[in-house]
C-alpha cells in the first residue's frame, strides 16, 4: 500500500512538472507572406518576372499575328489556287499552330522555373532571419500567421518588425 501511494505522488509530481514545463512554452507568430512581399529582393523578383513575361507574351502576340495574317491570306487564295497547295497550306498552318502552342507551354513552365528560382532564396533568407529572432528572444516555436495557413487566432508576440530588422528593411 505504501509502495502504491509513493508511486501515485510520483506519477503525481511528474504530471506536474510536465504541465508546468509545458505552460512555459514561447510561442509568436509572424505573417510569413507581409514579409516576403515587404522585402526589397522580393521587389527586384517581381520585376525580374514581369519583365520576362512581357518579353514571352511579346513573342507569343507575335506569332499568333503572323499566324492570323498567314491563316486570311490562305483562305482568300484558296478558291484560286489548286488542291495540293491548299494541301500543304494546311499542314503548314498546323505546324505553325503546334509551334505556337508548344511556345506558350514551354514559355509558362519557364516562368514558372524561374520564379521558384528567384523566390526560393528569398524564402530561406526570411527563414533564417525568422529563426534568428525566435532564438535570440527565446521561443521555441513561431507560427505562420498568413491567412489560410491554419492559425485561428494570433494574438501573441509578433516578430515582424524584429524580423524586418534583422534583414535590414
Amino acid at each position: 500500500m505504501k509502495t502504491v501511494k509513493t508511486l501515485l505522488i510520483a506519477a503525481t509530481m511528474f504530471l506536474g512538472a510536465n504541465q508546468a514545463m509545458q505552460a512555459q512554452a514561447k510561442v509568436a507568430h509572424i505573417n510569413v507572406q507581409e514579409l516576403m512581399t515587404t522585402m526589397p529582393d522580393m521587389k527586384n523578383a517581381q520585376a525580374q518576372l514581369k519583365q520576362l513575361g512581357e518579353s514571352y507574351d511579346k513573342t507569343y502576340t507575335s506569332m499568333a499575328t503572323e499566324y492570323q495574317t498567314k491563316m486570311q491570306k490562305y483562305e482568300a487564295e484558296a478558291k484560286t489556287v489548286t488542291e495540293a497547295i491548299n494541301e500543304t497550306r494546311m499542314k503548314e498552318m498546323q505546324e505553325m499552330a503546334q509551334r505556337i502552342q508548344a511556345f506558350q507551354q514551354n514559355a509558362e513552365k519557364e516562368l514558372g522555373q524561374k520564379q521558384q528560382d528567384l523566390l526560393k532564396p528569398i524564402m530561406e533568407k526570411a527563414q533564417a532571419a525568422i529563426q534568428k529572432v525566435a532564438k535570440t528572444k527565446g521561443y521555441q516555436y513561431v507560427l505562420d500567421s498568413t491567412s489560410g495557413s491554419g492559425v485561428i487566432l494570433a494574438d501573441g508576440p509578433n516578430l515582424f518588425t524584429d524580423v524586418k530588422k534583422e534583414l535590414g528593411f
